[in-house]
C-alpha cells in the first residue's frame, strides 16, 4: 500500500516537473510547391495559448522569414506566414524549410520542406533538397610539402553550411598505400559554403581527397586527385630554367661557330678564286712561252742551216787541198 502511494506521489511530481513530456507539436502547410504570389499557410497544434516561434529557412540555410504566434485555447493554430514574392537574390527559387519551435516544450520543433518554383506542378518539381559538393585540389604536388584543398558546398545553386566540422565531418583522403586519413576538424571556413584544408602528403603517388557533405539530412560526395612527386613544380621549373640557359649558351656558341665557318668559307672561296686566276695566268704564260719558243726556233733554224753549209764548204775546200 505504501509503495503504491509513493509511486503515485512520484508520478504526480514528474507531471509537475515535466508537464510537456506528453505534449505534442504538429505542423502542416497548405501546399508543397509554391509559385510567386501564392500564399504560404501553416497550421497545426501545440499547447493551449502557447507562444510558437516560426522560421522560414532559404536554400542557403539563412533565415528568410521570422515570426511568432500564439495558439488558440484548444492548442490549434492557422497562420499566413508569407506571400511568395517574385524571385530575387533574397528569395531565389529552391527548397525552403518551415520550422515551428515551442517555447514551453523544451525547445521541441517541427520542420517541413517546401519548394519555391516557377510552377506548382508536383510532377515537374519534386520537393527534395539537392546538395552539390565541388573539390579543388592541385594536380601535382611534392612530398612533405603542404598543399591547400578547397571545397564548395551548394544547395539549389546557393552556398550552404556554417560549421565545417559538422558539414564535412566524414571527409578523408585515400593514400597510395591504401590507407585512409580522416580530415575531421581540419577544415577552415573561407566563406559560407567555401572551405579549405592544408594537407601535407607523406607518400609519393596519387592521393584522392574524398569530401562528404551532410546538410539537412542530405548527403553529397565530391572528390579530387593529386599526384605527389619527389619534388614540386618549383624545382622542376628551376631545372627547366637551367636547361634553357644551357641551351641558350649552346645556341650562342653554335652561332659563333657558324659565323666563323662562314668566314672560313668566304676565305676558301677567295683563295680558290685567286688560285683560279693564278692558274689562268700560268696557262697564259705557258702559251706565251710556247709561241716565243716557236718564233725563236723559226729564227734560229736558217742561221744554223747557214752555219752548217759554211762548215761543210770549208771541209770540202780543205779536202781538195790535200
Amino acid at each position: 500500500m505504501k509503495f503504491h502511494i509513493l509511486f503515485l506521489i512520484f508520478s504526480i511530481l514528474l507531471l509537475v516537473q515535466f508537464p510537456t513530456s506528453y505534449a505534442e507539436l504538429d505542423l502542416s502547410t497548405n501546399s508543397k510547391v509554391y509559385a510567386p504570389s501564392h500564399n504560404l499557410q501553416i497550421y497545426g497544434t501545440g499547447l493551449p495559448e502557447e507562444n510558437l516561434i516560426i522560421r522560414l529557412f532559404s536554400p542557403d540555410e539563412t533565415i528568410a522569414k521570422f515570426d511568432q504566434l500564439t495558439t488558440n485555447p484548444d492548442g490549434t493554430f492557422n497562420y499566413s506566414l508569407l506571400t511568395w514574392p517574385k524571385p530575387s537574390t533574397n528569395f531565389p527559387y529552391g527548397t525552403y524549410a518551415v520550422e515551428v519551435i515551442s517555447t514551453e516544450q523544451n525547445g521541441l520543433s517541427k520542420k517541413i520542406d517546401v519548394k519555391f518554383s516557377s510552377t506548382t506542378e508536383l510532377l515537374d518539381v519534386p520537393v527534395e533538397r539537392q546538395v552539390n559538393t565541388l573539390v579543388f585540389a592541385p594536380e601535382v604536388a611534392a612530398i612533405n610539402q603542404p598543399i591547400r584543398v578547397f571545397v564548395q558546398t551548394t544547395s539549389d545553386g546557393l552556398l550552404i553550411g556554417n560549421e565545417p566540422s559538422k558539414l564535412l565531418g566524414t571527409t578523408h583522403v585515400h593514400l597510395p598505400s591504401g590507407i585512409s586519413v580522416t580530415l575531421t576538424n581540419s577544415f577552415k571556413t573561407l566563406h559560407q559554403g567555401l572551405y579549405y584544408v592544408d594537407y601535407t602528403p607523406i607518400e609519393k603517388g596519387t592521393h584522392v581527397f574524398h569530401v562528404v557533405a551532410f546538410s539537412q539530412g542530405t548527403t553529397s560526395h565530391g572528390s579530387a586527385a593529386t599526384n605527389v612527386l619527389s619534388q614540386d613544380l618549383g624545382g622542376i621549373s628551376e631545372q627547366i630554367i637551367r636547361l634553357n640557359n644551357i641551351l641558350d649558351e649552346t645556341s650562342k656558341e653554335l652561332n659563333t661557330l657558324k659565323s666563323e665557318i662562314e668566314e672560313f668559307d668566304s676565305t676558301l672561296e677567295t683563295s680558290s678564286n685567286k688560285i683560279d686566276k693564278s692558274t689562268a695566268s700560268m696557262s697564259s704564260s705557258v702559251e706565251f712561252i710556247s709561241e716565243a719558243s716557236s718564233q725563236l726556233n723559226s729564227l734560229l733554224f736558217p742561221i744554223i742551216a747557214s752555219i752548217g753549209i759554211i762548215v761543210a764548204l770549208q771541209i770540202t775546200i780543205l779536202a781538195r787541198r790535200r
